[in-house]
């Protein structure tokens, strides 16, 4: 089920300079993750990766995942190390039709002469902030005897 993402989650897929990571598996498990400056949010919430390779491998993973129902992960990675991960499931892929056209006469403009091999429509499920005071605090919150001794001995 789609769930709408946190203002940190827009925030940080409006910013150009965010490092977008999808991260998908193969069909022996095996992970894949690579940048994707080509991932942005969709006016209905859904996500929008352009696809650039016909044979990538981050498309052969998606069409997996879509078969399959399985989940992909995507890290943002902003400013001041604000990092938060999206999971979602891949549910379409536009190879042609309004939208597929929208987004290659766009792509084209802004990359010139690449070809488009479709637009993939990801459903966020969960967002989690993945900066490290806040998963510092929920480690420490989660396990409170999880301290290095030197921490908390004290000096002679």
């Amino acid at each position: 089920m789609s769930i709408p993402l946190s203002a940190e989650a827009l925030e940080l897929l409006g910013d150009p300079d965010t490092v977008k990571v999808l991260a998908t598996v193969d069909a022996n498990g095996n992970p894949h993750a690579v940048v994707k400056k080509s991932l942005h949010i969709a006016d209905d919430g859904s996500l929008h990766l352009l696809e650039i390779l016909e044979a990538s491998d981050s498309g052969r993973n998606l069409t997996a995942s879509l078969w399959f129902d399985r989940g992909v992960a995507i890290l943002l990675f902003g400013k001041n190390g604000r990092q938060a991960q999206i999971r979602g499931k891949p549910v379409k892929c536009h190879i042609s039709g309004r939208l597929f056209l929208d987004h290659y006469a766009k792509i084209g403009e802004r990359l010139g002469d690449v070809d488009l091999s479709g637009v993939w429509v990801i459903e966020p499920e969960e967002v989690i902030d993945e900066s490290f005071e806040t998963r510092k605090a929920r480690h420490s919150a989660e396990h409170p005897s999880f301290i290095h001794l030197d921490r908390i001995a004290k000096p002679i």
